[in-house]
């Protein structure tokens, strides 16, 4: 559906007639997240709370997609607006639903808070796997197709999306309500801002979330050098602003910032932030009173809600949207849509040859761990209710010959020492010794659940509030892994975890065959697993993250500077390099050329060759780093600044042409300017990063084109 878009000119038209015949009570009313009814102008209730990271979340069930920073590994952003168009529609049957029922509750609106468009700085942060990874470039180009498959182009919205979280937010959760992030300038326009602009000017967000901590000394809701100063004014956004769930409460009672409640609703619509997702509204009558805010500034917020509100059709009869009907949700379709993108989500980070395996040749198999048959670890957060849960266990079962004998062991808890509560330690260990010796191959499980790593709150044990507090298996699961691979029986482990984990060593084991990181996959998760090591399809994801060797080599986690974070600024070698992933074929980048001979940075294009050596279908993605040679504010290390993914038959050769963004040749100095420096600029093409640790990995170095 490609129609033109009710201006907004023309929505704000319509929202402002609304606005004029309301009450000031009934204007008050509009500027919580759930806003009343006004039955007299037919307005009804209604809930602005939606969540839609991975599919529409938390509204029963929906289709469950792979999450965001598996989502993130595809390198996809066409696959990912497809998958925001299915949540939009899933989102929209629902509400379609729900509404003719009378139901306006809580996420079952058509205001959608996603995507997270934050950096994932610091691989200890719990919810870095709501993200698109470490990259500016690679969650800017996500986020912006993302939204734009949630928001349709239609001629009313299909979902009203919202960046979040703004600004400069990425833990630590236990202390995100009181804590002041001190950027530098450089770092906020290299890093922390870039797709939070994008959202704005390229994918047209209608709303922008205003995040816990404060910047620089204002919180975020109250900030107007964010809110106003940057956002509307700069980027010209024209959306509502939200602030976080009790974020504004937090400005006075955590933030010590303001006196009172009235003070802070005040502060805050006049800072730019519309809705409060919180009950701190009614204040308003006192800072009325006390002459903190004017009616004009309250009814200015207002309008803008309402605004929003036209927009996705409210009052309308053409909206074809509303047609959408119920049995548009959880559709067959939409799951083979999520199966395969779990396929290009699933990193694999090691393979001395034993994957892809030949079911056939099995008489057993062991599959072992934890997260084995664990539903929940198939979820990630925010998370809808999938009607067709796979499990790891369950996928790899339904898979093998009936000849072939599966043995199944838990192997150890996902933290605790013990399984059973009267047993001793590692009750479970010597059954998966067991396991391993009487079996071909052993499918490991290991690695975190969203009772582990999630937000503040939502994590249901003591590890820091969410966060990790380093990046080691946890409980005694290296210990079962350690002792597994002195069986001698080959170790194919299956990593599902939101961010980076370390082995302790283990993974240059020999007898650790293969790691397959999976993160949190959704809801067919299982059967991805299944149809991947037994080489139905390869796995072609990329990491969206480092793995790092150690927290040691990190600086603090409170600490904001982007010094020795990140691929970007990092000066030790990665365990595990950003952009890497290996796959089943060896496919070869064998030309790259540019297509201009003259500089011209306004339109660089790169002619690539590369040829699939193998005798299997792949995917792989080309990417592209640059340096800007010898600037003195370039990145510490080549930053990516573009990437396309490429189909391949067995032993098929394919040119491709990949457009540089102006950009890319683009640099931050201490004071936040932005600016192209006159010097040479060194292109590097390849299947992962120019870096030494990718190079020896994969076997190949990237090809080099200067400008």
């Amino acid at each position: 559906m490609v129609e033109t878009r009710l201006s907004r000119n023309e929505a704000r038209k319509q929202a402002q007639q609304l606005v004029d015949q309301m009450t000031l009570d009934e204007k008050i009313g509009q500027l919580e997240y759930d806003a009343q009814a006004i039955d007299r102008l037919n307005i009804p209730e209604y809930n602005y709370w939606g969540e839609a990271l991975h599919g529409a979340a938390r509204e029963g069930t929906a289709t469950v997609f792979p999450q965001s920073i598996g989502l993130a590994a595809m390198f996809d952003p066409a696959g990912l607006r497809k998958i925001g168009d299915i949540v939009a529609t899933e989102a929209r049957s629902k509400h379609n639903e729900y509404f003719k029922h009378g139901d306006h509750d809580i996420y079952k609106g058509l205001t959608y808070w996603s995507p997270n468009v934050n950096i994932f700085r610091d691989p200890r942060w719990g919810r870095g796997h709501e993200t698109y990874g470490e990259d500016p470039y690679l969650t800017a180009t996500n986020g912006v197709a993302y939204i734009e498959g949630l928001q349709g182009r239609g001629k009313y919205l299909k979902l009203a999306a919202c960046a979040k979280h703004f600004a400069v937010h990425s833990g630590p959760e236990g202390i995100r309500h009181g804590f002041d992030v001190e950027p530098s300038k450089k770092d906020l326009t290299e890093t922390y801002l870039p797709a939070f602009k994008a959202a704005v000017e390229q994918g047209d967000v209608e709303s922008v979330m205003a995040a816990y901590n404060a910047v620089n000394g204002v919180p975020a809701p109250v900030n107007s050098e964010l809110l106003t100063k940057l956002l509307r004014e700069e980027w010209q956004f024209e959306g509502h602003v939200v602030s976080d769930y009790g974020a504004e409460e937090d400005v006075k009672l955590y933030h010590h910032f303001t006196k009172s409640d009235a003070q802070t609703i005040a502060l805050a619509i006049k800072a730019g932030c519309d809705l409060c997702a919180g009950h701190i509204a009614k204040y308003l009558h006192q800072a009325l009173a006390e002459n903190l805010i004017t009616e004009d500034e309250i009814t200015a917020s207002v309008q803008r809600l309402m605004t929003t509100r036209v927009l996705l059709g409210l009052g309308a009869n053409d909206d074809p949207y509303d047609q959408i009907g119920f049995e548009e949700n959880d559709t067959p379709a939409h799951h083979q849509v999520a199966l395969e993108a779990t396929y290009r989500s699933f990193v694999l980070l090691k393979n001395n040859g034993i994957l892809p395996l030949k079911k056939n040749e099995l008489k057993s198999v062991a599959v072992i761990g934890p997260t084995a048959d664990s539903q929940v670890v198939l979820e990630g957060n925010y998370a809808g209710t999938a009607s067709n849960y796979t499990t790891i266990l369950e996928g790899i079962r339904q898979a093998i010959t009936p000849q072939t004998r599966l043995n199944y062991s838990v192997g150890c808890h996902l933290f605790l020492d013990r399984l059973s509560n009267l047993a001793k330690a590692d009750d479970r260990e010597a059954e998966a010794i067991s396991m391993a010796e009487h079996s071909d191959v052993v499918f490991l499980c290991l690695g975190l659940d969203s009772t582990i790593e999630g937000e503040q709150g939502d994590a249901g044990n003591a590890f820091a509030a969410g966060d990790k507090t380093d990046l080691r298996l946890p409980g005694h699961q290296q210990q079962l892994l350690d002792k597994l691979l002195k069986v001698g029986t080959p170790i194919v482990l299956i990593l599902t975890a939101g961010s980076a984990m370390t082995f302790d060593g283990a993974e240059t084991n020999p007898n650790l065959a293969a790691i397959l990181d999976v993160w949190y996959p959704g809801a067919l998760g299982g059967q991805a697993v299944a149809d991947v090591v037994f080489g139905k399809t390869s796995p072609s994801g990329k990491l969206p993250v480092t793995f790092y060797h150690t927290t040691e080599e990190l600086p603090d986690f409170t600490d904001y500077s982007m010094t020795g974070r990140t691929y970007r600024y990092m000066a030790n070698e990665a365990l595990y390099p950003f952009g890497y992933g290996l796959t089943y074929a060896p496919v070869k980048v064998e030309q790259a050329t540019l297509k201009s001979a003259q500089r011209d940075l306004t339109n660089t294009e790169i002619s690539v060759g590369l040829k699939n050596n193998g005798d299997m279908y792949v995917e792989e993605v080309v990417q592209v780093y640059c340096d800007a040679v010898d600037s003195p504010d370039k990145t510490p290390n080549p930053k990516l600044v573009a990437f396309q993914r490429v189909a391949l038959t067995h032993g098929e050769a394919k040119i491709i042409t990949i457009k540089i963004p102006e950009e890319a040749f683009t640099v931050v100095n201490n004071d936040g300017e932005r600016y192209t420096p006159d010097t040479q600029f060194a292109l590097y093409i390849g299947l992962g990063q120019p870096d030494k640790r990718t190079e020896v990995l994969t076997g190949s170095k990237a090809l080099q084109v200067n400008i």
